[in-house]
């Protein structure tokens, strides 16, 4: 794979502490329905080893099990962006970048540039998975590193028809209770990244959650091919 030059983050999604959760159906301007939407963003303590992190990054909405919007897009460059200093400035970058029937990923790494800007770091890899179709492939490296991509249920819960009738005012009831909402996006798949790294290759903590926890500051955003 040679270095490509990428511009344009066009979506961008946020998430600072161990078990937050951030969402963005369907209502990103200029990335609606296509292959660089973000869906949701997820970034917690493993559940099976306190001292690794995972992330998430759920890539498009309401795939469908025919992939309505289609599979990973080779174009689209997925960067889940630390901060280490406070700065809201991405100091390191875990990139996840699709050839073909795999998905390769780079980093921890100090970007060559900051912002809209983006190189895939080839020189950094992190390592590799196959693409999954049906069946759940994953790859656990040397480094205790363990990945996965492929489509996924989309575990985000929302009842977007009556969200609409609120937001249109014909609904003035408000969002329904529980039993009576509609998950719309039950059915429907993302396509995920899923990471899971050692604490000792991100580094120290530099942030606290709203419950006082020290956390790593992140963020993920989509590069589109220039």
């Amino acid at each position: 794979m040679k270095k490509t030059k990428l511009l344009f983050g066009i979506g961008i999604l946020a998430v600072v502490g161990a078990v937050l959760v951030a969402a963005d159906h369907i209502d990103a301007p200029g990335t609606t329905g296509n292959t660089a939407d973000i869906a949701d963003f997820y970034g917690f303590e493993s559940p099976s080893n306190p001292a690794n992190t995972v992330f998430i990054v759920d890539l498009q909405t309401d795939v469908l099990p025919d992939l309505a919007y289609g599979p990973f897009d080779e174009d689209v460059l997925t960067e889940i962006n630390i901060d280490t200093n406070d700065d809201l400035i991405e100091d390191l970058v875990i990139q996840a970048i699709p050839r073909k029937d795999t998905m390769y990923f780079f980093g921890p790494v100090v970007p060559a540039e900051t912002g809209k800007m983006s190189e895939v770091m080839v020189g950094s890899p992190l390592g590799q998975v196959a693409i999954s179709g049906e069946s759940a492939l994953t790859t656990t490296t040397e480094d205790g590193i363990s990945l996965f991509a492929g489509p996924r249920q989309d575990a985000f819960f929302f009842d977007f028809g009556q969200f609409n009738k609120v937001i249109g005012g014909t609904a003035p009831e408000g969002f329904l209770p529980e039993g009576e909402a509609v998950d719309t996006f039950d059915g429907a798949n993302t396509m995920a990244l899923v990471i899971e790294i050692p604490n000792s290759i991100l580094g120290e903590t530099t942030a606290k959650n709203a419950l006082g926890l020290t956390v790593y500051k992140t963020w993920v955003t989509t590069n589109r091919k220039q």
